[in-house]
């Protein structure tokens, strides 16, 4: 990762890092990217809306039946994935609803619950469909043509890929853990699917602190995770090794991205609710999509 002159960017000591509440809402939060035009986009799940944040407030972009995970496209459109109804579906730049961009059924198998979505430019994008350990990742083209990637994971959830090692990252929920997916190898090959990383086991909380959920990708490959129930930001090394944790400001952290050396965190006091947007500036920048 750190080529020619770039030089690796420190990761702040995290007892000097105090979240900032930046916004209180209703519902629970989700999905936060941040747009073209440098606005933080975010979900509201139990609201029905996809949100952007501007003015120390909000307004409600686009609607949704159960909006989660969303990424935004060059062009200023937003691929979203729309848990209750069971698909992938695209916004103009407008927040004008363009239609389902996945199909109902995948390698045979219905798409139950979309989660999370990471794109592949040239590609396609890949999504998250978070059952019970049944779940599965799936990949649907440009063209339109969809496959399974992995199947009978314990609910993934949180999902990055990075383009220089051509590999996803899925946060295995129910088992505490990140999955690494080798996309370069064949699905036969014992080496495509590996864990990654096992993460800090909460026993204080063992019914929601133990449940990894969205991802991010910093410059230098570290992978930064939110975890659920635990307040808490893991950040891991791209061998796995747990290298920080820091305060989210969030009791149940659901997802993160960077921006101008901070990171935007989503997530709530409960679900449906109420909601909570906070923000920690840890010096970082992410890795460009």
């Amino acid at each position: 990762m750190n080529i020619g002159n770039h030089q690796p960017q420190q990761l702040p000591d995290p007892k000097t890092i105090q979240p900032q509440i930046m916004l209180s809402l209703d519902y629970y939060t989700e999905g936060p990217v941040i747009g073209g035009d440098g606005f933080l986009y975010f979900t509201s799940l139990a609201g029905e809306g996809i949100c952007r944040y501007e003015d120390k407030g909000y307004i409600v972009w686009g609607k949704g039946k159960r909006p989660n995970g969303q990424a935004i496209m060059a062009n200023g459109d937003h691929l979203l994935c729309d848990s209750l109804a069971s698909r992938v579906v695209r916004y103009s730049a407008k927040g004008e609803f363009l239609g389902e961009v996945s199909p109902e059924f995948i390698n045979g198998v219905k798409v139950n619950c979309p989660n999370d979505i990471a794109v592949h430019t040239d590609k396609g994008f890949y999504f998250t469909d978070s059952i019970r350990h049944k779940g599965a990742v799936y990949f649907v083209g440009w063209g339109g043509g969809a496959y399974a990637v992995a199947t009978d994971i314990d609910f993934p959830n949180g999902i990055v890929y990075h383009k220089e090692k051509k590999c996803l990252y899925v946060a295995e929920s129910y088992k505490n853990r990140v999955l690494a997916i080798n996309l370069e190898l064949p699905i036969s090959s014992p080496n495509y699917l590996r864990v990654l990383a096992n993460l800090p086991y909460n026993d204080q909380n063992r019914a929601t602190g133990n449940l990894p959920d969205g991802m991010a990708i910093d410059a230098d490959g570290r992978l930064w995770v939110a975890h659920y129930g635990m307040q808490a930001i893991q950040v891991l090394s791209e061998t796995g090794d747990l290298l920080a944790t820091y305060d989210s400001g969030i009791p149940l952290t659901s997802n993160l991205c960077f921006s101008d050396g901070c990171l935007w965190i989503t997530g709530g006091l409960g679900e449906p609710g109420p909601g909570r947007i906070s923000r920690i500036h840890v010096g970082i920048e992410g890795m460009p999509i």
